[in-house]
């Protein structure tokens, strides 16, 4: 197929459209339940209360504010790609605005600005007259229009995944890991409460010290989806990707749209950490050198002996000898041949995260 052939194809498979909307119209579609902004990005997309009072103060000024992107869904809610924490400051600033569980969220208070020095202390609706939006700028507020492009119900279903990637990132400050999460949530949000819910597990946190920047990029979940992706995953297509990330990202929404017993999944998750973090401690994934576990987490030493035992912990603790046995085969994982060639510089991640998880699986199987 040649390039204007692939421009073509992919082309006629995407359908939008865009036009301007006024701040009421968008007030009202929220209230009616007939857009959905997904307050649970609120743990994501973090912006200050004066972040927001610069965006209302945007508003007023008639500064230009970048386009909301939607999808339609099939019964016609418009789904927000980007442009969520936006509209969630529109909304609470107008006294709207809920949480994931539903609760109202308490109405913004505006601070002062360079531009206007009297928002300090201002609110949309206040009992003192001097704190309250007057009717005439709630009236200029409402009719403000923003620019709203529409990826419509027809277009090719991963359009609004990619195009969520494509805006968040890059120059974006959020991680590769928050923006799966957003595409969990906006894929199937029971299957990310379920991954939030075992990454809560003690021990699968204890066996993972990694720093405070790594927390806050969400390398655990990250780590986790390392490990649940080896199951089902069609490794004679992993050629298809350009990259690691892609791979992550792509078999995330896979497994988001894969019937999955939560039940069996989370016991074998629990087991396999508990015994880890009770045999290791602080070390399952440090490498052994002889005499000591040494450095920091290994990710390649986490694909595959958490892979591996995972896929293998029923027979494991069956082992008369549990604990003994596992010891000596971590420790002696590290002398083998698959772990040094895939830790030996300019090795592809792909073809390292394959390896590694199949050899665990057979490496750690009793």
């Amino acid at each position: 197929m040649s390039l204007q052939d692939e421009i073509t194809t992919k082309a006629s498979k995407i359908f939008r459209e865009s036009y301007q909307m006024s701040i009421g119209e968008l007030i009202n579609l929220y209230r009616d339940g007939e857009m959905d902004i997904h307050p649970e990005f609120q743990r994501v997309f973090r912006w200050s209360e004066y972040q927001k009072t610069k965006l209302i103060e945007s508003i007023m000024l008639n500064i230009p504010i970048p386009s909301i992107f939607v999808s339609q869904n099939e019964d016609g809610v418009w789904d927000v790609i980007d442009g969520v924490q936006r509209l969630s400051t529109i909304f609470q600033f107008v006294g709207i605005f809920k949480d994931e569980n539903g609760a109202q969220v308490p109405p913004l208070i505006l601070q002062k600005t360079d531009y206007l020095p009297s928002f300090a202390g201002v609110q949309w609706a206040n009992e003192v007259k001097e704190l309250s939006f007057t009717k005439e700028q709630q009236l200029f507020f409402k009719r403000a229009r923003m620019d709203i492009i529409i990826m419509k119900k027809e277009s090719d279903p991963n359009t609004k995944y990619e195009l969520f990637q494509r805006l968040n990132t890059g120059g974006s400050l959020l991680s590769d890991q928050e923006v799966r999460n957003c595409l969990m949530i906006m894929t199937n949000k029971t299957f990310y409460e379920f991954v939030v819910e075992l990454d809560s597990v003690d021990s699968f946190r204890n066996c993972l010290p990694i720093s405070d920047r790594r927390t806050d990029e969400q390398y655990r979940m990250e780590l986790l989806l390392r490990l649940l992706i080896p199951k089902y995953i069609d490794w004679e297509t992993i050629g298809k990707y350009s990259d690691f990330a892609e791979l992550l990202d792509k078999e995330t929404i896979a497994l988001c749209n894969t019937p999955f017993d939560f039940a069996c999944v989370r016991e074998k998750f629990i087991a396999t950490f508990n015994l880890l973090y009770g045999v290791f401690d602080e070390s399952a994934f440090k490498k052994y050198n002889g005499t000591k576990y040494v450095g920091p987490v290994m990710a390649s030493a986490f694909q595959a002996i958490a892979v591996g035992v995972y896929e293998n912990i029923s027979a494991i603790i069956a082992l008369e000898s549990t604990n003994e046995w596992l010891t000596k085969k971590v420790q002696d994982f590290y002398s083998e041949e698959v772990f040094l060639k895939n830790t030996t510089p300019g090795i592809r991640s792909i073809p390292r995260f394959k390896d590694l998880s199949l050899y665990g699986i057979e490496y750690f199987r009793p």
